[in-house]
């Protein structure tokens, strides 16, 4: 099984979104359609980045350094492409 480490963005809020799943086009799905948390108020969400790994531990070790400073910065310098 993938892993994938994804980060949405929302061009309407610019607010973007960084998640984890095996399943990249029901996460989407999920995010756009479904659901009443935090990603539901910053509808639609666009895919801008993502990254597969063949273990879950990658996956989330790479995904918890997108939720830094370092990669916050990353991120944002895909936002600004």
């Amino acid at each position: 099984m993938k892993y994938i480490v994804y980060i949405l963005f929302s061009e309407k809020y610019k607010k973007h979104y960084t998640g984890f799943t095996s399943n990249i086009l029901e996460r989407l799905k999920s995010h756009n359609e479904y659901g009443k948390g935090w990603t539901s108020r910053y509808r639609p969400w666009k895919l801008i980045h993502k990254e597969e790994y063949f273990d879950k531990s990658s996956a989330l070790r790479r995904e918890k350094w997108l939720k830094t400073g370092a990669g916050r910065d990353f991120i944002k310098s895909l936002i600004a492409e």
